[in-house]
Parts: structure tokens; sequence; C-alpha cells
């Protein structure tokens, strides 16, 4: 039985690895993984791996999951035009839900304005982004930021997949208990 469902963020030039491995990684960890794009059935990362998605992002409401995952490479400057990807970011974000992001992918969360007052990490090269958007930028191969979770690079995909499984476990293990008082 899926303990929810994650969705991850896909657009042309997504990075590989840091799509397929969290995929992968939350799967093993019980939970459903659906792949959202914004147009086009079949997306090809920077490394020329294809990605069929489930369907447009629009088409998975904020209700029916428990977080998202926006991945880097160069996808997310496409991704943050688009504002079916910003309104289900902001949806997740609000309810509490996990959002997770890596490498170029905090793009995202900056343009759906939610990260500011917040820690994360991100690829160097957005540094100046972050900071810009008003969050405080760490180096650190990942953090975690109450329901944020971001990592830098590929490099940082095992610490990434635990720290967002922690943050997806610690949200259920707090429904649980407030259901059970119910």
């Amino acid at each position: 039985m899926s303990k929810g469902t994650v969705l991850i963020l896909v657009g042309p030039e997504y990075e590989d690895l840091e799509v397929w491995y969290p995929k992968l990684r939350l799967e093993e960890g019980g939970f459903e993984t659906k792949l959202a794009g914004i147009g086009e059935r079949t997306y090809y990362g920077k490394h020329g791996y294809p990605c069929t998605v489930d369907g447009h992002v629009e088409e998975f409401p904020a209700e029916s999951l428990v977080g998202i995952v926006a991945p880097g490479g160069w996808a997310p400057d496409k991704l943050r035009r688009d504002p079916h990807v910003l309104a289900r970011v902001r949806e997740v974000h609000a309810a509490g839900k996990m959002v997770a992001t890596i490498c170029h992918g905090p793009w995202i969360l900056i343009s759906a304005g939610i990260v500011r007052g917040r820690t994360l990490t991100s690829t160097v090269g957005i540094r100046d982004d972050v900071v810009n958007a008003g969050a405080q930028w760490v180096d650190a191969p990942t953090v975690t930021d109450g329901n944020i979770v971001s990592a830098r690079v590929p490099k940082d995909l095992p610490a990434f997949g635990v720290a967002m499984l922690e943050v997806l476990e610690r949200r259920a293990a707090r429904r649980e208990v407030v259901g059970a008082g119910a």
C-alpha cells in the first residue's frame, strides 16, 4: 500500500539523475511517484535520457499529493514560467507538505514566492538568486527547513533521499497522531 503520492516536475533538459534517483528512492520508501510536465509527453534530460510523464502538472491536485520535487538541470528555467507549476508548488507548500528541490530547482520555489525567510542550499551557480529572493543560503549537502528539503548537486542525492523520506515520514506520523486523537 502506498504511503502517498509525490509529484516530480519534469521539463526540457532536466538533470537526469535528479529526476530518476528521487523517483526510485521515494518508491523504495513506499511512496507512489508521478512525473508531471508542462505540455510535452516526453522530455529528454541533459544527458539524453528520455522521460515520458504521467500527465500535465495541473492534472495532479495538491490535495492528492504528500509532496512535490523540483529537480535541477535547465528544466527549472522553463518550469518556473508555467502558472500551473507555480500554483501547485504554492498549494503543496501552504498545506505544509514536502517541497523538495536540488541544484537549479530552487528557481521554481523562488518564482513561486516561498523561499523568503527560509534556509536552503542549491548549486553555487544560483546562490545569489536564492539570497536575493530573501532566503539564507548554506553550503551543505542537504538542508531541511520545516517542509522544504534542498540539496546542491547530484553527488548529494543520497543525503537528499534520506532527508526527503524523513520529512515525509515525520508528516505522516503527525497525521496519525491527529487522526488517533479525533
